[in-house]
């Protein structure tokens, strides 16, 4: 009986500090970051292969919030992370026209692209200030949402001199891919004349502050 006592009160013990599991920095309670940059070095970016080329298109006209209890981030995440199409850029400007257009991703009819957090899993606390962790989300594209996971990690950056060269506040740097299958968002896989994968790799690599 002790026995069974002493497992019982270690894996409680146990399941309390994985689901607290957060940040050791300065900062206290709930955090909100805001990861709309005008100067465009927030990015979110697709890659894709054909026959003749890979491409690759970064959208730079990021927006959106997240915020979290900084000393138990898997129970209290939420946010959502937005990329305006208009602002996705493949390198050929005859490329971006048509991926912008009606037969793909019709950015006058859905202007965004979007990632809502639903729950987070598998969180690794890496240092005190960065955590890698698995992130279930509704990703929505052509005006379509499904549930995708994503590999994730993030940086907490204490304010310092440093850091106020970017911009004002703690700043909290997010990365983070997955795949999605083009034919789910109901999307022509020819561009341009090129058969593009079925398969397309997300990514994104944010930074956001808390001022």
């Amino acid at each position: 009986m002790n026995k069974f006592l002493s497992s019982f009160c270690t894996i409680l013990l146990l399941s309390t500090v994985i689901s607290a599991q957060g940040f050791k920095v300065k900062a206290t309670g709930v955090q909100t970051f805001n990861f709309e940059d005008k100067s465009g070095r927030n990015q979110a970016s697709f890659f894709s292969a054909t026959p003749l080329e890979d491409i690759t298109g970064t959208g730079s006209a990021v927006s959106g919030t997240v915020s979290f209890d900084v000393a138990n981030f898997a129970k209290t995440l939420k946010g959502k992370i937005s990329v305006k199409v208009a602002s996705i850029n493949t390198g050929i400007e005859l490329r971006n026209h048509h991926l912008q257009g009606a037969n793909w991703l019709n950015a006058e009819k859905y202007p965004e692209v979007s990632f809502a957090i639903v729950s987070v899993s598998d969180i690794k606390q890496i240092t005190d200030n960065k955590l890698d962790f698995s992130v279930k989300g509704n990703f929505s594209l052509h005006g379509i949402a499904k549930e995708v996971v994503a590999s994730a990690d993030v940086t907490y950056l204490d304010e310092n001199a440093q850091t106020r060269k970017r911009t004002p506040g703690d700043l909290l740097g997010v990365r983070a891919k997955f795949s999605i299958n083009l034919s789910e968002y109901d999307i022509d896989n020819d561009l341009v004349g090129n058969k593009v994968a079925e398969k397309i790799e997300v990514s994104i690599n944010i930074v956001g502050s808390n001022k």
